[in-house]
């Protein structure tokens, strides 16, 4: 005879077994949605990635795709960081198609540290001090509401918002009335942009539009633009250090991965840092604006796609 205790414990063990089972399947559908695209193409699911160590005790991440998506978007990170600000926005996004968005952007943080150097050193005497000292300002209280809020507010949502306020501004610029003087900028406005360009940067790293709504309307020296662009996310990254280890995004697998992409992200900072010098100002504006634009447009497509019900 089988001791009913024994029969209890079966059937306990039974049950849990079965729920396990509707949890993965569930899992995997919420996969299967969100992923679709990359598994027409690529037919192992995203996020089960293999690993291997780096110098013996770092684990990285050695699957093949993850390094697919990651190459454009180094490649658009040190084009970006090199003085194309908004570029460096396509990479979180990239990466976000294989990790969650906050440990693709943990990954890519170490990285973005290093290029913020090289980037300084590089215009370390092109940059406005007035703008990074009110920008700063309100950055301090957008990291501190990102952090805050990080558990709160989906990634869906706040690619939704800022890629709507992206798009109104290059509308604005393209088609609305000009004012015929340079927009004079005031200490209220650049604080509250500040806070939003760090807010975004903060999840999504997506900062770029919120920045270039109140800075293009300056009409800045190129060299000054990108100098004082370089010198304000520099500021924000680094104060993003704090929240990314509060919340547990920094480990042994994402920095053992930054440090295989590290070589590749610096040569393609000094890329970027000679596309700045050799383009033309109109035609580096140009750009400004039609960056924000497709980035915008990507931001909503990703914001609305996440936010529908699975």
């Amino acid at each position: 005879m089988i001791p009913l205790q024994l029969i209890g414990k079966r059937r306990h063990r039974l049950w849990r077994n079965r729920a396990a089972h509707r949890s993965s399947l569930g899992h995997a559908q919420t996969n299967l949605v969100l992923h679709a695209p990359l598994c027409l193409i690529f037919p192992s699911p995203p996020g089960r990635h293999r690993k291997s160590r780096l110098f013996g005790f770092l684990p990285v991440i050695i699957d093949p795709l993850f390094y697919i998506l990651a190459a454009p978007a180094i490649v658009f990170l040190g084009i970006g960081k090199g003085g194309f600000a908004g570029v460096g926005m396509v990479s979180t996004p990239l990466l976000a198609l294989y990790l969650p968005p906050l440990q693709a952007a943990a990954i890519l943080l170490p990285i973005i540290l290093c290029q913020d150097v090289i980037s300084i050193w590089t215009y370390r005497r092109d940059w406005d001090a007035w703008n990074v000292k009110v920008l700063s300002v309100g950055a301090v209280i957008g990291i501190g509401v990102a952090w805050a809020l990080a558990a709160v507010v989906s990634d869906g949502a706040v690619r939704l918002i800022v890629g709507l306020i992206g798009i109104w501004f290059v509308l604005n610029a393209w088609f609305g009335k000009m004012p015929d003087a340079v927009k004079q900028p005031n200490i209220s406005s650049g604080i509250s942009w500040g806070a939003a360009s760090a807010f975004t940067s903060t999840l999504i790293q997506a900062g770029a539009p919120p920045y270039q709504t109140f800075m293009l309307p300056q009409r800045l020296p190129k060299l000054t633009l990108v100098g004082t662009t370089t010198v304000f996310f520099a500021g924000v990254n680094v104060m993003k250090v704090a929240p990314y280890v509060a919340l547990g995004q920094f480990s042994t697998e994402t920095l053992g991965t930054s440090a295989v992409l590290l070589p590749f992200a610096i040569a393609t900072n000094f890329l970027g840092i000679w596309l700045v010098r050799v383009t033309p100002t109109e035609r580096f504006y140009r750009i400004a604006y039609a960056l924000v634009f497709f980035i915008s447009l990507a931001l909503i497509f990703q914001g609305g796609a996440a936010m529908l019900p699975a």
